[in-house]
């Protein structure tokens, strides 16, 4: 019965950060880049859920983004007390490629979702300023999605 607080408190704090960007007036020079959704298997039961990925990028942070990464509600069915309200895991990549600096990366994260989805994952990634290429995975069945974003200098 914690997890609903801790999705709470999780919801609570990201309200309260975006709150102080856009109170603090960064978000007019800042860009989000959503990506494709990746539909994946997950482990933990007879479980699926889809992973939603994007990038924020901003003239304040020359050469660098950050990556995002969360799962939406997961269905399917799982052991112990509750088998419809499963509680699955999926380790996601999002392989980064810069096309003009050649440099790259790989942001990866075990990804936990339940009925709810999961909380935000974040990480900034030093890609350098330029064409990114991104490559969305799992370490499970899925729908791979590439993409592309522009990180100021």
């Amino acid at each position: 019965m914690r997890q609903p607080n801790i999705v709470r408190a999780a919801t609570v704090l990201v309200c309260a950060a975006m709150a102080a960007v856009v109170g603090s007036g960064a978000q007019a020079s800042a860009a989000t880049v959503p990506f494709p959704q990746v539909p994946t298997l997950a482990h933990g039961g007879l479980c699926w859920t889809s992973i939603e990925t994007w990038a924020d990028t901003s003239a304040d942070w020359p050469g660098r983004a950050i990556l995002n990464m969360r799962a939406t509600p997961v269905s399917g069915v799982g052991p112990g007390l509750y088998p419809f309200a499963p509680l699955c895991e999926v380790r996601a990549f999002v392989a980064w490629r810069n096309l003009d600096t050649g440099a790259i990366g790989v942001y990866e994260n075990n990804v936990v979702t339940g009925i709810y989805g999961s909380i935000l994952y974040a990480l900034f990634q030093d890609t350098g300023p330029g064409r990114v290429e991104v490559a969305i995975t799992t370490d499970s069945a899925n729908v791979p999605a590439k993409a592309t974003f522009t990180v100021p200098g």
